[in-house]
């Protein structure tokens, strides 16, 4: 096992145990201790947890923060915002062609604007997404299969993964919790960033999808960083500066413009 799926692996027992021990942690992986102890003081490093005798435990920034919406909550706020990102995404594609629709509140907009094309293949994790894109008479849905993540309907874990090593899409198109210059596109959760990240690798083409909000914001953990994006797709609710900072890095911005009224509401 790789040292970055190892601590990633440590990640998610810290969040659901809050507190670990280095002694279980070396039964864990049979490792020795110094390689955990290596991975603890990295992991402290980058703000994850912080270490006490014997073990760590989670920084009170994760375990302070707020859950995740479910999928129904999140489709409500920035509604149009994020219509008009999923309209820009459905544009890029074309008849006859395979694409992945990443779960969330924004590319289930993606799914919408893809009902009128003719012959997809359609790759989802999603229960909503796939459910909007059986309105496509002529559509081919293939609904990855994994443990079932209730706040937004998505399945995620191995299962899903090894699925997607099946397929390769001609565009993926990905919800993200934050975007970050320095950290790249973010997740809040390990098992879907892991999902994310498979994604990113059954894909030709890159599509992150995000609304303005997700600017301020810096998920939990990196999923995919802007060398791998090819297109990004927002409002011009984002700063332009922050934006061509973003097509310096080598990404396609596409841009879609909000009303009057929602830019005041946002300001």
């Amino acid at each position: 096992m790789l040292a970055i799926e190892r601590r990633n692996k440590i990640k998610k027992i810290l969040i659901d145990k809050k507190s670990i021990r280095v002694t279980d942690l070396v039964k864990e992986f049979n490792v020795s201790e110094e390689t955990i102890r290596r991975d603890l003081n990295q992991l402290e490093t980058e703000g994850f947890l912080k270490k006490n005798y014997g073990g760590a435990i989670l920084v009170d920034e994760f375990l302070s923060s707020a859950p995740i919406l479910p999928i129904q909550k999140r489709k409500e706020k920035f509604f149009e915002e994020k219509q008009l990102i999923g309209k820009a995404a459905g544009k890029l594609i074309q008849d006859n062609q395979t694409i992945i629709i990443d779960a969330g509140s924004t590319t289930w907009h993606v799914a919408s604007e893809s009902t009128h094309k003719e012959n997809l293949k359609v790759i989802t994790n999603a229960m909503n997404i796939a459910e909007e894109c059986t309105k496509n008479q002529s559509a081919s849905i293939y609904l990855l299969g994994g443990k079932l993540r209730r706040n937004s309907l998505s399945t995620v874990g191995p299962q899903a993964e090894e699925e997607l090593k099946k397929y390769n899409a001609n565009y993926v198109f990905l919800g993200t919790s934050g975007v970050s210059l320095r950290q790249g596109i973010t997740s809040s959760d390990l098992y879907e960033a892991e999902m994310k990240k498979a994604m990113v690798s059954a894909g030709e083409k890159i599509v992150v999808l995000a609304d303005h909000s997700k600017f301020a914001n810096a998920g939990l953990t990196s999923f995919c960083d802007f060398e791998k994006v090819d297109i990004l797709i927002t409002s011009d609710l984002v700063s332009a500066q922050v934006l061509e900072e973003v097509r310096q890095k080598g990404v396609e911005v596409i841009v879609v413009d909000m009303p009057a009224s929602s830019k005041q509401t946002s300001s």
